[in-house]
C-alpha cells in the first residue's frame, strides 16, 4: 500500500526526534564513522560478523567505556535508519563485555563530612563565598555541574528555617526538589551571598562571579563550577587535587547518605538516578562505611556504640528506680537531644 507524502513526512519528523537532542551530533558522528568503515570494506550487509570486526578493530585504540558508548550510539542509529537491532547479536555483546575485564573506570574522589565542615568554617568568605554556596547546594542536592550552573534565584525558596530548592527537569517538566536545613551556618552563607547580588543584573542565574567580597553581574560558567571540588581540595591541602572533579559533589552526597544508612532507593530518588547500578557506582566505599560493616560483622550491631563509665550514687537515682546488689550492669538508654 502506497503511503501519502504527508504520512512519510510525519514519520521522518518523528524518527528525527528519536535521538537525544543535546548529543545528536555525537550519534551522527559515530554512525557515519561506521558507515565509512563499511564502505571501505565493501560491506553491504550489517551482520554480526561485520559488527564484531568493526568493534574488534576499534578495541585496539579505545578503552572499554568508550567502546560501549560507541556501541550504544551505533545501535540506536542502525535501529532508526536501517531497522537493524544489533542488541540481538550475542557474540558482539559477549565481546564487548570481555573488553572490560580488569578495567576500572576512573572516578572522582569524594569529600568527607569533616572536610566539608572544615572548609565551610575556616575558608575566608571574602574569597570563597561563592565556592561555599556551590558546595552546600551541590552536596545537599547531589547536583550535577550543569544543574548548579542553570540554577536561578526563582528555583530557591527561603522559608526561614530552610531552603527549598527545585532542580528543573526539561524532559518530565517535574522538578527534583531537595531541602537545605539550618545546619551550622549554611543558610547564613547562602543569604550573605544572595545579598551581594547587584541590583542591575538582568538575568536570574543564581551563581555570579565573586571576588574580594563582591559579586559581578557575570554568571558562573560550567568550567568554573566544575572546579569547586578541586578548589576545596586545594585549600584543605588534600592529595591528588586534580581527582576532585565536578562529579565529586554528586558522589560525595551519595556516599554521605550511604554512610548514614540510607537505602539505595532513597538515594536514587534524592539524586534523580534511574539506574541502581549507576547509583551504586557513585557511592564511595569509604572508611566510615567499612567501619560500619566491620561492626556488623564483628560486633553484630548496626550502630556505633558509645561507652561511658559513671559513678552512680543514691542521691542522683530517681525515686522510682531501685538498685540492689548490682555490679557491672549494662543499661540501654534512648537519649533525646
Amino acid at each position: 500500500m502506497n503511503e501519502s507524502e504527508e504520512i512519510v513526512e510525519a514519520a521522518n519528523i518523528a524518527i528525527s526526534n528519536l535521538l537525544p537532542t543535546k548529543s545528536r551530533s555525537l550519534y551522527d558522528i559515530a554512525y557515519n564513522r561506521f558507515k565509512k568503515w563499511c564502505a571501505e570494506k565493501n560491506v553491504q550487509v550489517y551482520s554480526e560478523n561485520v559488527l564484531l570486526a568493526y568493534f574488534s578493530e576499534n578495541a585496539k585504540n579505545y578503552k572499554s567505556s568508550t567502546l560501549w558508548a560507541q556501541y550504544s550510539m551505533v545501535k540506536s542509529c542502525l535501529i532508526i535508519y536501517d531497522n537493524i537491532d544489533i542488541s540481538k547479536f550475542p557474540k558482539l555483546i559477549a565481546f564487548l563485555k570481555r573488553t572490560g575485564d580488569g578495567y576500572q573506570a576512573k572516578k572522582s574522589k569524594i569529600l568527607t563530612k569533616s572536610e566539608i565542615d572544615r572548609f565551610l568554617s575556616s575558608a575566608d568568605d571574602k574569597e570563597f563565598l561563592m565556592i561555599k554556596v556551590g558546595l552546600i547546594l551541590g552536596i545537599a542536592g547531589a547536583c550535577r555541574t550543569d544543574e548548579l550552573v542553570n540554577l536561578t534565584v526563582d528555583d530557591i525558596e527561603d522559608v526561614g528555617s530552610s531552603l527549598i530548592v527545585k532542580i528543573p527537569n526539561t524532559k518530565t517538566k517535574i522538578p527534583r526538589i531537595f531541602v537545605v536545613t539550618d545546619v551550622g551556618n549554611m543558610l547564613e552563607l547562602f543569604r550573605k551571598y544572595l545579598s551581594l547580588r547587584p541590583p542591575h543584573v538582568k538575568h536570574k542565574r543564581l551563581f555570579l562571579y565573586h571576588k574580594a567580597g563582591k559579586c559581578s553581574s557575570q554568571p558562573v560558567g560550567k568550567n568554573t563550577m566544575g572546579k569547586i571540588p578541586s578548589v576545596v581540595a586545594s585549600y584543605l591541602k588534600l592529595p591528588d587535587v586534580a581527582c576532585y572533579t565536578g562529579h565529586c559533589l554528586r558522589r560525595s552526597s551519595a556516599t554521605l547518605l550511604a554512610d548514614a544508612g540510607v537505602d539505595i532507593t532513597t538515594i536514587k530518588r534524592h539524586a534523580g538516578w534511574k539506574s541502581t547500578t549507576v547509583a551504586e557506582g557513585d557511592v564511595e566505599n569509604s572508611i566510615e562505611n567499612k567501619t560500619k560493616i566491620a561492626n556488623q560483622v564483628l560486633v553484630g550491631t548496626t550502630i556505633s556504640a558509645i561507652t561511658k563509665t559513671v559513678n552512680v550514687s543514691e542521691s542522683n537515682i530517681p525515686s522510682n528506680i531501685n538498685f540492689e546488689n548490682c555490679t557491672n550492669v549494662t543499661f540501654n538508654l534512648n537519649v533525646n537531644k
